[in-house]
């Protein structure tokens, strides 16, 4: 079970012009501290960013050992939120091997959690809690995936694929015409009912939910094309 060693973020690269880069950060640095509070993961740190709603930050960077004199970075709003604009080193973990008896109770605890996720996303969606700008498509999981190929261990490559093959499962047994829940959502009003759906009806609902499917779809892969680096240079 991979745990997250609690090391000061490092960074792997610094996108030009960003604040990051006015603050003199270059790849290879480590973040000893922020405003006098050690971070370790990039999370807590846009967290803390986001609170402060783009106050200045002071800084200790470490760079090849040594400790370099307090820089202050002003933190600009990209893409909706406060950031610095560089790229986080990965972070490092440690393997703790489980036996067997708890490997079942945690991956039992993964697809219980994982499971869930598709219905937070679209919970989120209706409430404007997330925004579609969020999701990814084919080129988003080629991303991860190429991320998760990068990273040490195998931990992070059999979770995203876990992930992935848990959420698309569930995925195509909600009740929405062309996937598979939602012949199972015909067939019980046909059960209900206790006679077939007009084929012409079908037809129609099959039209329109081919229809929306693939302006989805094209959206999807729009936003996924537009988040890279090609046409971008917002990090985190």
């Amino acid at each position: 079970m991979p745990q997250l060693l609690l090391d000061p973020i490092g960074i792997h690269e610094v996108q030009p012009g960003t604040p990051a880069d006015q603050a003199g950060l270059r790849a290879g640095d480590t973040i000893q501290s922020v405003d006098g509070h050690p971070f370790h993961t990039v999370t807590t740190l846009l967290a803390y960013m986001k609170a402060g709603e783009g106050k200045p930050l002071t800084l200790v960077i470490l760079r090849n050992g040594i400790a370099l004199a307090p820089v202050v970075a002003h933190p600009a709003k990209i893409q909706g939120g406060w950031k610095l604009g560089f790229v986080a080193a990965a972070p490092a973990f440690r393997n703790d091997p489980l036996p067997l008896g708890k490997a079942m109770v945690k991956s039992r605890e993964f697809c219980a959690d994982k499971s869930l996720m598709i219905f937070d996303v679209l919970g989120g969606l209706f409430t404007h809690k997330v925004s579609v700008s969020q999701l990814a498509g084919p080129v988003g999981i080629a991303r991860m995936a190429g991320d998760a190929a990068e990273t040490k261990g195998w931990g992070t490559k059999i979770g995203l694929a876990g992930m992935i093959s848990l959420n698309l499962g569930i995925l195509n047994l909600l009740p929405f015409p062309i996937l598979d829940g939602g012949m199972i959502f015909f067939l019980l009003i046909e059960s209900a009912i206790r006679r077939d759906i007009s084929i012409p009806i079908k037809e129609r609902i099959y039209q329109a939910a081919f229809v929306l499917l693939v302006g989805f779809f094209a959206f999807i892969i729009f936003n996924d094309i537009t988040q890279l680096p090609l046409f971008t240079h917002v990090k985190p």
